[in-house]
């Protein structure tokens, strides 16, 4: 069921702690930790503890939530030292958009030059 833990997803499993991951910072609603295959010097996702699909049905279903995320997303450019500099906050929605775990997160990618339009 939506918004419930699933037994299958490597996400829940993290903010479980089932699967050890590099946190940088938690609240009461997200998770932010590393990224195991960093695209630049600086990438952690940020999610929900709660399990949506996606961006857009975390946002139908739970707003502040979303929110949250983004608000988190600034507070970890900040402790990251990119804010200066620039960074970039991506979500992925579908696996033809390169989403490869079906729980919303939100890439925070900074450190380098970000060239637009991105792959």
């Amino acid at each position: 069921m939506a918004g419930e833990p699933q037994p299958d997803c490597l996400f829940c499993k993290i903010v479980s702690g089932e699967i050890p991951a590099t946190i940088v910072r938690e609240t009461d609603t997200t998770v932010a930790f590393r990224d195991i295959n960093p695209q630049a010097p600086t990438h952690v996702l940020v999610i929900p503890r709660l399990h949506y699909p996606d961006a857009a049905s975390l946002a139908a279903a739970e707003p502040q939530v979303l929110a949250d995320i983004l608000r988190e997303t600034g507070e970890v450019a900040a402790d990251e030292k990119i804010v200066g500099t620039g960074y970039r906050v991506v979500f992925n929605t579908g696996a033809g958009a390169g989403q490869t775990v079906f729980h919303t997160h939100a890439h925070v990618l900074g450190g380098r030059g970000l060239q637009w339009p991105p792959g």
